[in-house]
């Protein structure tokens, strides 16, 4: 088999990484192999993510600084994946030439066969929503990633219809995969090293799968994860307050290996905005989730996304916004100015004044951002478990992550790669933790 090379490059969330792995494994049948070279690719692939202000355009300055990459060389076989593709695909083959394949999300099975046939000068579109038959394809290609910390979609799509939020049209309805595949998986990530795993969802609480009259949540797989003893991190994201269920929430008290810290997107802390964007759940049921959680385990800390500026906010509706981040002390959160998606509601809707927004956001941000500081600096001076992932490059340091998901740097060795060490904190910033081994402790 003659051997080629491939890149991709990967946009947006911790799904696409997923995929993107997946892709790998995929293509690794047809001969090809990973470069992380950019200039040396016989087939190059953008992974892209329609969430975001000017995704499609930056696709568009991406494939030409491509084209520049190449120019004195054989052209890769250049194809758009990802929510960008699935949204734009016709377009995107008239408006750019150099674009041989296009690629939904739920048509990554698909990707073999594409190139087996591609050829000079044909133009291929795969953006069926075809979920069932991608998993199951998937589910016969032996999952290689070999991080410590690695992500396992376990759900896709969505039924929420947010005004705001394309994903509905770019990944599908809600699908949930089968429990025992969601566990071979697993079983294959842990086999490879994996030490922590990340399950993955648009809206991952929501997972709901129905076999011989049980239902599987959630909460079950979390449930089984914590039997395997090489496994020492369970995580999950994104979820959605509407699914956050009594027995999803129980298992913070039941589970040792869960970590303390929940991303649960509110979106603004106005009921009156939360309506218009059809989010589905009020502040106060929020708000509700955050008491039991805390009231289980005070440690539990939460991050959150929030769109500022949404048509229609007033200076109420803002204020009602800033004063959900005094009582609930988010870290880690995401805080963006509305953007119109093309498809959605919120597109026909009259934007409210960029500079308003502008200043909005600012106080949002000044807030969140002294959230992460205080936070990380109250950990200075203590020591803390980090479960450690890989060595910094050209550095005799290490990288890992406390159980708020916070980077941590620390003097170490490679026998700590993969083990949970024990690492005093000396100082911190905004985004990081530094410290030093405390080496009266053994790693895990």
């Amino acid at each position: 088999m003659l051997e080629k090379k491939i890149f991709i490059k990967t946009f947006g969330c911790q799904m696409n990484e997923y995929d993107s792995n997946r892709i790998y494994d995929s293509v690794s049948k047809l001969g090809y192999i990973k470069t992380t070279n950019q200039s040396e690719a016989d087939c190059y692939i953008l992974n892209t993510c329609h969430i975001r202000d000017k995704a499609k355009d930056k696709v568009y300055h991406e494939i030409g600084r491509i084209k520049k990459l190449y120019r004195n060389k054989q052209k890769p076989v250049m194809v758009v994946a990802g929510c960008v593709a699935q949204a734009e695909n016709e377009e995107m083959l008239k408006r750019e030439p150099y674009i041989d394949i296009i690629l939904g999300p739920q048509s990554y099975h698909k990707v073999n066969n594409l190139l087996k046939k591609h050829t000079l000068n044909l133009k291929q579109e795969e953006t069926e929503f075809d979920t069932i038959s991608k998993f199951g394809y998937f589910d016969d290609v032996k999952n290689k990633d070999n991080k410590i910390s690695a992500f396992l979609t376990i759900q896709e799509g969505c039924d929420k219809f947010c005004h705001f939020c394309v994903v509905p049209y770019t990944r599908g309805p809600e699908y949930s995969r089968p429990f025992n595949k969601v566990i071979n998986e697993a079983e294959q990530l842990i086999e490879n090293g994996a030490r922590e795993i990340t399950l993955l969802g648009q809206n991952v609480n929501a997972y709901s799968y129905k076999e011989n009259s049980k239902e599987y949540r959630l909460s079950h797989l979390i449930n089984h994860l914590e039997k395997y003893s090489e496994l020492k991190r369970i995580r999950y994201t994104t979820s959605h307050p509407r699914d956050m269920t009594e027995d999803l929430i129980q298992c913070y008290s039941l589970s040792s290996k869960l970590m303390p810290f929940v991303h649960l997107p509110i979106q603004s802390g106005s009921n009156k905005i939360l309506e218009l964007m059809n989010r589905k759940h009020t502040v106060e049921d929020y708000l509700k989730i955050y008491e039991q959680l805390k009231e289980i385990n005070n440690e539990i800390e939460f991050s959150s996304d929030f769109i500022i500026g949404y048509p229609g906010e007033t200076q109420k509706d803002f204020e009602d916004t800033h004063n959900l981040l005094k009582k609930i002390k988010f870290i880690n959160s995401f805080s963006f100015i509305f953007s119109p998606r093309p498809g959605t509601k919120a597109s026909k809707l009259e934007m409210i004044d960029r500079n308003i927004a502008k200043e909005r956001l600012k106080l949002v941000q000044e807030k969140l951002f002294n959230n992460q500081i205080e936070k990380n600096k109250s950990m200075e001076n203590s020591t803390i478990e980090v479960l450690v992932e890989n060595k910094l490059d050209k550095q005799n340091k290490f990288f890992g992550r406390n159980k708020y998901i916070s980077p941590v740097i620390f003097e170490g060795s490679d026998c700590h790669i993969g083990k949970i060490a024990r690492v005093k904190i000396i100082s911190s910033n905004q985004n990081t933790l530094f410290g030093s081994l405390n080496k009266k402790k053994r790693a895990a």
